[in-house]
């Protein structure tokens, strides 16, 4: 398949404070695919709601209790294999290893993910990682957020500060 131009928007770990985002969203106008990484999925469900032209990919994490949404998902857009996750399941908080076995093991050639609130973007053993941090509770630094590049030439992970 033919890869085309396309801007993925990554938000994870709102915790319930929906603004960061928001201004995400207001950002990143030509990003209609959006990517929830978990953490915060009562208030995000309703925001959704309020964007009715994009399409969400939503995965729930170890704070979202009681949600009934998956915890991992591969998904196809532009002719790139997304793994998406929260990443708890994969003990992220301790190493990558575990993810991107996973991801390979299912051809993915981007993962996505969250849960230790410390932004990433970076490529490493055939895979391009991206974590967006926090919108809400950054580890370190200031809130963030993620933009993933799908081109013809290639993909480019980006994370930006919430200003």
């Amino acid at each position: 398949m033919e890869i085309t131009n396309m801007r993925l928007l990554v938000l994870s770990d709102t915790h319930a404070q929906e603004s960061g985002a928001v201004s995400a969203l207001a950002a990143q106008p030509n990003a209609r695919h959006v990517f929830f990484l978990g953490d915060g999925l009562r208030g995000f469900e309703e925001l959704a709601g309020a964007y009715p032209d994009h399409v969400f990919y939503t995965v729930k994490g170890n704070c979202d209790f009681g949600a009934d949404y998956i915890a991992e998902g591969f998904v196809e857009l532009a002719g790139v294999k997304i793994f998406f996750t929260h990443g708890h399941l994969y003990g992220v908080k301790f190493g990558l290893e575990s993810l991107c076995g996973a991801a390979l093991k299912h051809g993915a050639e981007l993962v996505l993910f969250g849960h230790t609130h410390r932004a990433l973007s970076a490529y490493s053993g055939g895979l391009y990682l991206l974590n967006p941090g926090s919108l809400s509770r950054p580890a370190s630094g200031s809130p963030s957020y993620g933009t993933a590049d799908l081109t013809p030439a290639g993909i480019v992970t980006n994370v930006i500060e919430l200003k």
